[in-house]
């Protein structure tokens, strides 16, 4: 029977229900014997590896003109018709194989994760399910909409972020306010929305038996290594360990620049006055160089990339309408990654695609196992692959390499990345904090001019070297602008916690840069086989969030910066 499914998604993009139907019907309804167990698990592999594509496909279209009617119409229908019916099915057969006393090796971790998520199911969450994607998609075609006149010119806020890079102080004052006074116009708009996020989330987690949306939330997302105590304290050791170096970072930077204090529109300039980095003007010469970097990694990642250049997995370029921000998806029937991304001819292009090609490396890496329920890998490892990949390819970003720079903007480029990365760690304690504080005073929190001084407090709590004097209300709203704060709860500390593990192995990568490529290739092949601290310690890194290893990979990090500067 199973020899009649379509080998990629593309088949089934229109597909009602009553299709994939039969097919579960036919896994549900087996016997399941010691004997037969590879064989049922194939089968499985074969129909959710169709069903994700689908998904990812319908959605991936949602994304790259949010503004097409009719594609959204067609995700939506995906996510009524068949979304609750195979998420139900799913569940009878992870009930099924977890009554099973034989299963193949490489399955305990597997096996565990299936477990929470069988514990988790409520056929009554279902259709809120299918109401919370349906407010993400709302969400991206608010942002996704903003444009302002610029030079005469309709650009979408991405779009101005070239100007945030020019040397003329008051240029980019203008942009700045330009950008912020729009974004602030959908205010309310959002925070309508947010109230809708809020009780949806409630209610799923009062469906499960959860007290809170925090604990249904942990245990959705498979996190069992660390608690939200844990995240709290993690929080406290970046106020401790990097927001003084931090703070060194930029006290540096406002002398350098000559000025009295550090405005938000003073954090993307070059602080010694030099023009700013132009790696690409079209997404052509970044793909073509990017290619040329991955091969002098490692030659395999090299030709993963090529892969997805010539199957045209990569939608690199800002456009109006586009969804905001990046992203690595799969497309697991076919087994490809896809790679989205809102480029505009900045160095922080080059950053975005290095991360993503981590993940899409990844991807490639994990596709090999043979069956769909190992390939699943947490988050704060699977960031690692995309952090990790970002130093990484330091060393290749010379033109000499076939990279984008001179070796003195190489340098210069390497120092703005190291700098960007102990800055993100106390950018990444806010955004955590905050997501804590909503979930531990949900009522509050349906208050959006309560998110606000929530947010606020939380920034003044960690980020100290901005003034944002007479700009109060545009710093207490940067919550309304943090895509994950309100499609993916909770997300955001995995990038932390990554960014610790990717340090490591860059340190590693200083000592023996091919010794460590390999030790994080190997991490990447055993997917989600292996718990998160296995799968960082196969790849040469200690899963830590105490302030010493914070620490110590900071110091680390402000050495290189030392040493690169006289160089750039």
């Amino acid at each position: 029977m199973f020899d009649s499914l379509p080998q990629n998604a593309t088949a089934t993009l229109d597909w009602s229900w009553d299709r994939f139907a039969r097919y579960y019907a036919n896994l549900v309804e087996r016997t399941l014997t010691e004997d037969n167990v590879e064989a049922f698990l194939a089968d499985w592999t074969r129909l959710a590896e169709l069903v994700d594509e689908t998904h990812s496909r319908l959605y991936v279209a949602t994304t790259q003109n949010t503004a097409d009617k009719e594609a959204e119409a067609r995700f939506h229908r995906y996510l009524d018709e068949i979304f609750p019916h195979a998420k139900q099915a799913e569940q009878q057969l992870k009930t099924k194989l977890l009554e099973q006393a034989r299963v193949p090796p490489g399955f305990k971790i597997p096996l565990r994760k299936m477990r929470s998520q069988a514990e988790l199911f409520r056929e009554e969450n279902l259709p809120l399910l299918t109401d919370e994607e349906k407010l993400c998609n709302e969400y991206d075609r608010i942002i996704g909409g903003q444009t302002v006149e610029w030079e005469g010119k309709e650009v979408t806020i991405p779009q101005l972020r070239p100007v945030f890079q020019q040397l003329d102080r008051g240029m980019r004052e203008n942009a700045w306010r330009l950008a912020l006074q729009r974004q602030l116009r959908d205010w309310e708009s959002i925070g309508d929305l947010w109230k809708k996020f809020l009780g949806l989330r409630s209610t799923i987690a009062a469906n499960a038996d959860f007290p809170d949306y925090r604990s249904f939330r942990w245990k959705d997302m498979l996190r069992f290594d660390y608690t939200p105590d844990d995240c709290k304290a993690f929080h406290q050791a970046i106020q401790e360990a990097i927001v003084p170096i931090a703070e060194r970072i930029c006290e540096r930077r406002r002398r350098q620049m000559g000025i009295d204090s550090l405005r938000p529109w003073d954090m993307d300039v070059d602080p010694l006055g030099r023009p700013p980095l132009r790696p690409f003007k079209e997404a052509d010469e970044l793909k073509a160089r990017s290619s040329a970097i991955f091969h002098q990694v490692l030659p395999e990642f090299g030709d993963y990339f090529d892969v997805m250049l010539n199957e045209g997995l990569l939608d690199l370029q800002n456009r109006k309408n586009k969804a905001p921000g990046g992203y690595c998806t799969h497309f697991a029937a076919a087994k490809r990654p896809f790679i989205f991304m809102n480029a505009v001819g900045i160095h922080d292009d080059v950053q975005t695609l290095l991360h993503e090609s981590g993940h899409a490396f990844h991807d490639f890496e994990v596709s090999r196992l043979p069956y769909y329920q190992q390939r699943a890998v947490g988050m704060e490892f699977a960031e690692v692959a995309s952090m990790a990949m970002e130093l990484l390819a330091g060393p290749y970003l010379s033109k000499g390499q076939g990279g984008f720079y001179s070796e003195a903007d190489t340098a210069r480029a390497l120092v703005d990345h190291l700098e960007k990365s102990i800055l993100f760690w106390p950018y990444m304690a806010v955004v955590d904090a905050f997501q804590h504080w909503v979930y531990e005073n949900p009522h509050e929190a349906q208050d959006p001019a309560k998110c606000d001084a929530a947010f606020a407090a939380a920034w003044n709590r960690f980020i100290t070297w901005i003034d944002w004097s007479g700009l109060e209300k545009e710093q207490a709203t940067g919550w309304q602008r943090k895509l994950h704060i309100h499609t993916v709860p909770f997300y955001y500390v995995e990038y932390g916690l990554a960014q610790l593990g990717a340090v490591q192995i860059w340190g590693n990568s200083l000592e023996d840069q091919r010794a460590a490529v390999e030790a994080y290739r190997q991490a990447l092949a055993k997917g989600g086989t292996l718990p998160i601290p296995q799968l960082f310690a196969t790849a040469g890194a200690k899963f830590a969030l105490d302030a010493a290893t914070l620490r110590t990979a900071a110091d680390l990090m402000e050495a290189q910066i030392n040493e690169l500067s006289s160089s750039s």
